[in-house]
């Protein structure tokens, strides 16, 4: 299945100048879901992973179900104010702005393997915040997992000391 014909652009979002790649025209479809996941879990299969770590909210679409499909625990990162508990938090910049990452103080324990997961790699901003919240508490990053990369911001810049897999490119 041609995985990159169906994410779906959206001008203009979530500001002017934006061309938004939205991938709910392919989780919606069963066979174009399970064969991301699929994808994902065939990676990291033999690579010891303990705990999947996601960022709200699309990236939580595919950690769950590959921490599942690991045999890992799976952690919630949040935005600011989400978590009931202690927390830590990382801010960072994005092609739009800037945001905060937030994630529960014992999530996750030292020593452990983790896979940072989101839907898609654009400036790299969130997914180095959330890199660095794991490893501020320990965790040992095995590999920073997306779906959906697009090239021409240069995001895997940010993560050029990490194994980072992205399943579909847009130049």
């Amino acid at each position: 299945m041609e995985l990159a014909s169906l994410i779906r652009d959206v001008p203009d979002f979530p500001v002017p100048g934006i061309l938004f790649k939205d991938i709910t025209t392919l989780i919606c479809q069963p066979e174009a879901l399970k064969e991301t996941v699929d994808l994902l879990t065939a990676h990291y299969a033999d690579a010891s992973i303990d705990m999947v770590a996601s960022i709200e909210s699309r990236g939580f679409i595919f950690g769950a179900p590959l921490a599942y499909h690991l045999g890992a625990g799976f952690v919630p990162i949040r935005k600011p104010d989400k978590l009931p508990a202690k927390s830590i938090s990382e801010s960072y910049t994005l092609e739009y702005g800037t945001n905060t990452l937030e994630v529960h103080e014992d999530a996750i324990q030292p020593g452990q393997r983790v896979l940072v997961v989101d839907d898609l790699l654009a400036t790299g901003g969130s997914a180095l915040a959330a890199v660095n919240l794991m490893e501020r508490l320990g965790g040992e990053i095995v590999g920073v997992a997306f779906v959906v990369e697009l090239d021409f911001l240069n995001g895997r810049d940010k993560l050029q000391d990490y194994d980072v897999l992205s399943l579909i490119h847009f130049d």
